[in-house]
């Protein structure tokens, strides 16, 4: 799917992004200059997104990849689709390695879904705000996987996990901290960041793997 105007993955739009938190940030700027305009692309259909973040929580990346792998080879061209989730018996899915909690989230995912009471496509067309007020109503949709969504899937430009690890491991780093941040601290580091925390994110989480 193209990229809107005001979605990352519009390259003039990341760019903005790039420039506006490099000249604000005197610590993330070496390293944004260092690592120069990246590539990004937004990816994926919500429901898989959604999907993909729910398997994901609380795993280390390759066993949450690992998991996410066997889950698609289930269906048909790896596609995961709301009505064939929802129709799935729970026995597969647990044999490819998805736990009883997060089983019951998937599928209730899919339920709404299926039902109409939650129109994904629908979503493209809200505010951050919106969208979040929307899918807290599914279980174990919460903040972080609600965020990942519109950073990597729908591109929104100015979205802030501050509870994610990878973040706040990663401003320990390049802010030379003691401890980890807690969100009042690198909600106000962000000040500057605005309207591109989505970007600066990006850069703190390359940033991290890399080391």
């Amino acid at each position: 799917m193209k990229a809107s105007a005001g979605s990352l993955g519009n390259p003039h739009e990341f760019r903005k992004g790039f420039y506006h938190v490099k000249s604000k940030d005197k610590k993330l700027a070496p390293i944004m200059e260092k690592r120069g305009v990246i590539e990004f692309r937004v990816e994926g259909e919500i429901f898989e997104s959604l999907v993909e973040s729910i398997l994901s929580q609380q795993l280390a990346g390759p066993a949450a990849s690992a998991i996410i792998k066997k889950v698609r080879a289930i269906y048909p061209d790896g596609i995961l689709e709301a009505g064939a989730v929802q129709s799935t018996q729970a026995r597969k899915l647990r044999e490819a390695g998805v736990s009883p909690q997060k089983l019951g989230y998937i599928k209730d995912l899919a339920r709404r879904v299926c039902t109409g009471e939650i129109d994904l496509e629908a979503l493209r067309q809200l505010s951050d705000e919106e969208i979040v007020a929307i899918l807290d109503k599914v279980k174990g949709v919460g903040p972080w996987t609600v965020q990942m969504l519109l950073i990597f899937t729908l591109g929104r430009p100015n979205v802030l996990p501050v509870d994610d690890f990878g973040i706040r491991k990663g401003i320990q780093q390049i802010y030379a901290l003691h401890d980890l941040p807690k969100r009042a601290e690198i909600e106000k580091l962000a000040e500057s960041w605005h309207p591109y925390c989505s970007v600066a994110s990006l850069y703190i989480w390359q940033h991290k793997d890399a080391q």
